[in-house]
């Protein structure tokens, strides 16, 4: 029989230390020769990243040795940096961001010389002996990083830049007869999402590339994913219809292959993301998302017919196939993101590698109910709604549980309904947590995504108050008990709901951004000029910069915050959680900071994962008056009588 205690005090098998030491994140799966390999962050081994293959018989090795780090900061965020040809595998090293060349079983040695240089979105071109990729130079330290396009000789090392002009570079792909390259390029203040430019051009007889060809695009036409088929006909998605749909470039004509209310693209923040792959020249394997709920499907080239196979997931992505089969990360409220191989004729499953191994039943685990609720300006946003879930304990008749409301970054991502131990470590103490899609998510056509331009720190804002009322409205939790909590630009979502708001009684900000001004001239290029479009041009716009930011309106916050910190943080950077941190600590409201050494923009560490979630549920149960089942490590809060 469930136990009695308040919502809080459940004590739940879901720790910080399982957590920790039962969870990886994976990265999309590929296959060369007869194995497959994939990439596995491990929070264990302090954040590292290391390439994994699997042998035909199953049997599993790391190809990365110690204490090498697969992964690139190009954009800061990283994503593809590696490619295999053969038994040799070419990959950006995290410590130096060198390139370096691996046998399989062997050392890796260094490719590029020791610089301020970083590599990403690799391809082989055999033909040449090189390999093609984005270059970022960073070595003139005085101005704004350098993005091009390079050829890498794979005997000496030496560089050659094919393409250059453009603030930004992605997705250098090989036609399959090496004849001829495409690319997407984008200027500022343009992110991916907003407007891409997609290129062809052919090789000329000395590895140059003639004048190119552009074939969609432009300044409101964001271009995702540009890929050869077998037979060289060049597919692309494209947002030109309002929603992310795919194309092919035939005979010099775009023709639409899908014309759905749906996504089959996403917003490209880091490299190598892909939501398409080709079975053969005949058959496209794709995935695609509406409502929050991800799809996979098979489509007929000759006649387009398009095919969704039954699968027990909501989540399905980097879809990579081989014959007959294709394999794709996935994963359900009730099933960790696993790279998954699936038999395209007989919808058969294998399960290769999950990334939670842990053990436990069902009755531990909240089911996600996906909402629809009212917004400013008659609107509706979008939000997944975990009520808390334990079987061990019940509430005492009556009372409510705290609410838990999630900004997620971006801001232009999206809350998936997929099995998150983070998550359920709050659930399974007695919390109610709400992932909210505000407006400016992805997932919901290019008009939703773009309810935020000029209004970001508004739309976002009150979509999150928003999802809250509504829980209270259906009388779902405590209105006198509801928190939000964000890390980045869901961080800055946060700030504004706990100043410009009176519906939270307490909120975390993990590396958020208090103050917008100096964000504009602090931050990477990458984002340098993302607030163009979500605020408008600085210093034009100044006093709307002021309005919006935070940190001018600390005599308006009333409730206690907690912040979190990475020191090594180059995307937000310290002084803006510090900041903050001083001028509420001013004001005499409760408040704690947890600065965290060696740690970016979001943390990998096995110690400072867990740090964060336990000083959190310490600090909310301090605010909020409940008793901790089992004692974590305290935090101090300023001002906390």
């Amino acid at each position: 029989m469930p136990a009695l205690a308040p919502y809080g005090s459940w004590k739940s098998p879901i720790t910080s230390d399982l957590i920790v030491s039962k969870n990886i994140s994976l990265g999309g799966a590929g296959s060369v020769g007869d194995f497959i390999y994939w990439t596995e962050l491990r929070p264990a081994e302090g954040g590292r990243q290391v390439i994994v293959h699997r042998r035909p018989d199953g049997a599993t090795s790391d190809v990365t040795p110690m204490p090498f780090n697969v992964r690139t900061t190009v954009h800061e965020y990283g994503g593809r940096c590696s490619v295999f040809d053969e038994d040799t595998v070419y990959f950006s090293n995290f410590a130096d961001q060198r390139l370096y060349r691996q046998q399989i079983g062997g050392q890796p040695r260094p490719l590029t010389a020791e610089a301020a240089l970083r590599y990403a979105d690799p391809v082989v071109d055999r033909q040449r002996k090189r390999l093609i990729c984005v270059r970022e130079d960073h070595t003139q330290p005085d101005r704004e990083a350098i993005n091009t396009l390079v050829a890498i000789d794979l005997n000496t090392g030496k560089q050659n830049v094919l393409v250059s002009g453009s603030d930004f570079y992605s997705t250098p792909r090989l036609s399959p007869d090496g004849q001829r390259l495409a690319w997407l390029s984008w200027e500022h203040p343009n992110l991916p999402w907003d407007g891409t430019w997609l290129w062809v051009a052919e090789f000329k007889t000395d590895g140059s590339l003639a004048p190119a060809t552009l074939v969609a695009g432009g300044e409101e036409e964001s271009i995702f994913q540009p890929e050869w088929s077998p037979d060289g006909v060049l597919y692309f998605v494209s947002d030109r219809s309002g929603w992310w749909n795919l194309y092919r470039w035939l005979d010099g004509q775009v023709q639409p292959l899908q014309s759905m209310d749906a996504e089959f693209g996403m917003p490209q923040w880091v490299f190598g993301m892909n939501t398409y792959t080709f079975e053969s020249a005949q058959k496209l394997v794709c995935t695609y998302t509406q409502m929050g709920q991800w799809y996979l499907a098979t489509i007929d080239l000759a006649t387009k017919q398009m095919t969704t196979l039954d699968l027990p997931y909501t989540y399905i992505q980097y879809p990579h196939a081989l014959p007959g089969k294709v394999l794709v990360t996935a994963g359900s409220p009730s099933e960790p993101a696993s790279i998954v191989l699936i038999d395209l004729g007989t919808g058969q499953r294998q399960v290769l590698r999950r990334s939670s191994e842990v053990d436990l039943p069902a009755s531990y685990f909240s089911t996600p109910q996906i909402i629809e609720f009212p917004t400013e300006n008659g609107l509706t946003a979008y939000a997944n709604y975990y009520p808390p879930a334990n079987p061990d304990f019940t509430a005492p008749a009556g009372e409510r549980p705290p609410l838990l409301v999630l900004s997620h970054g971006g801001p232009t991502s999206a809350a998936p309904t997929l099995f998150n131990l983070s998550l359920q470590y709050w659930t399974s103490r007695g919390f109610a947590v709400e992932d909210v899609n505000y407006g400016g998510s992805t997932g919901y056509g290019r008009a939703y995504r773009e309810r935020l331009n000029d209004n970001w720190g508004v739309v976002d804002m009150d979509d999150c108050v928003n999802a809250a009322r509504y829980l209270v409205r259906r009388g779902e939790v405590d209105s006198e008990r509801l928190a939000i909590r964000g890390g980045s630009a869901g961080g800055y979502t946060t700030l504004c709901a706990l100043t410009f708001r009176n519906v939270f009684k307490a909120g975390a900000s993990h590396f958020g951004i208090g103050d917008l001004s100096p964000f504009v001239d602090e931050t990477h290029k990458f984002e340098s000029r993302y607030n163009v479009r979500l605020l408008g041009p600085y210093p034009e716009e100044a006093e709307l910069y002021y309005q919006r930011s935070p940190i001018n309106f600390v005599d308006q916050i009333s409730c206690p915050m907690i912040l979190f910190q990475g020191l090594e943080d180059k995307i937000v950077l310290p002084v803006q959680s510090e900041t903050m941190f001083a001028a509420v600590r001013a004001k005499g409201i409760p408040v704690a900071y947890l600065p965290f050494e060696g740690e970016q923009h979001g943390f990998r560490k096995a110690e400072n994962i867990k740090r964060a979630l336990d000083a959190e549920l310490y600090f909310y149960s301090r605010i909020f008056g409940f008793e901790l089942a089992e004692p974590v490590e305290p935090v101090q809060i300023e001002n906390l009588d």
